[in-house]
């Protein structure tokens, strides 16, 4: 418990502090508000925002579609694809330097492409939501399902059980760990893959909303931006650990059963 509270309070004071040595420096050095603001005209952006006119729930709302949509596909494909190239070995051999040979493609230089193919609206930013959340889910996936302990695998061989059993009990829960690695990676991939996609071409989300205040020098409004972004990325990767904690709760009582080892 005490712990627990730690984890909430210590960050509370870093952030706490963070602000007032801003707010401080802004004040002491006669920063002007156009390079950096102080913390409170970006509170009041937010709360203006939000609240008075509620101007950027818009595009708050396109970045979040854009977002989960393009991580449930991209990380869907990457489980998929990753258990067919661990299962088997001709695959691997075929798909893997293709895939590999895709991720070293900066994905901003294919934004322009996917805006060619799939237009200025949202699905071009969910395409390339996906492809930047798809490698890091495989990857992990790939080496989880290839880390099943072998001895177990024959064990299940041995007494005669299907590809699909063996998949789902040996194989799964031993990649659930690094598949939820992979997720968390990609969950904040997302987020620079939909504000990249928005930079380039968008009339809403949260990247227009920066790019639009760069060109007016609006500031405190960019950095309203960036905190809605900081959020959505704690929020996001919050729930994959709490929904990681509830499916993978094997790893949760080994790590208490040493916890208690080392303890004894």
């Amino acid at each position: 418990m005490k712990d627990r509270i730690l984890s909430i309070v210590l960050p509370l004071a870093a952030v706490a502090v963070l602000l007032v040595v801003w707010d401080r420096a802004v004040v002491w050095l006669q920063v002007p508000t156009y390079l950096l603001p102080r913390p409170l005209d970006v509170g009041t952006a937010l709360w203006a925002g939000y609240v008075t006119d509620r101007t950027y729930w818009k595009h708050l709302g396109t970045t979040m579609y854009e977002v989960v949509v393009g991580y449930g596909i991209g990380c869907t494909v990457a489980l998929v694809a990753g258990a067919v190239v661990a299962e088997w070995r001709w695959i691997e051999r075929t798909l893997m330097p293709i895939v590999v040979a895709i991720q070293s493609i900066p994905k901003v230089a294919l934004a322009p492409l996917l805006i060619v193919w799939f237009g200025f609206g949202v699905s071009s930013k969910m395409v390339l939501v996906g492809l930047i959340c798809f490698f890091p889910v495989f990857i992990n996936s790939f080496y989880g399902f290839r880390s099943a302990n072998p001895d177990l695998l024959k064990l299940y061989r041995a007494f005669g059980s299907s590809r699909l059993q063996v998949f789902r009990q040996v194989k799964l829960p031993s990649a659930a760990g690094s598949i939820f690695a992979g997720l968390q990676i990609g969950v904040v991939l997302a987020l620079i893959g939909a504000v990249v996609g928005e930079f380039v071409s968008s009339k809403q989300g949260l990247g227009y909303l920066i790019q639009s205040s760069t060109l007016a020098f609006d500031v405190a409004t960019m950095f309203a931006a960036v905190v809605s972004l900081s959020v959505i990325g704690i929020t996001a990767s919050s729930l994959v650990r709490w929904v990681q904690a509830r499916v993978v709760f094997w790893e949760r009582r080994d790590a208490a059963g040493a916890t208690l080892s080392e303890a004894g």
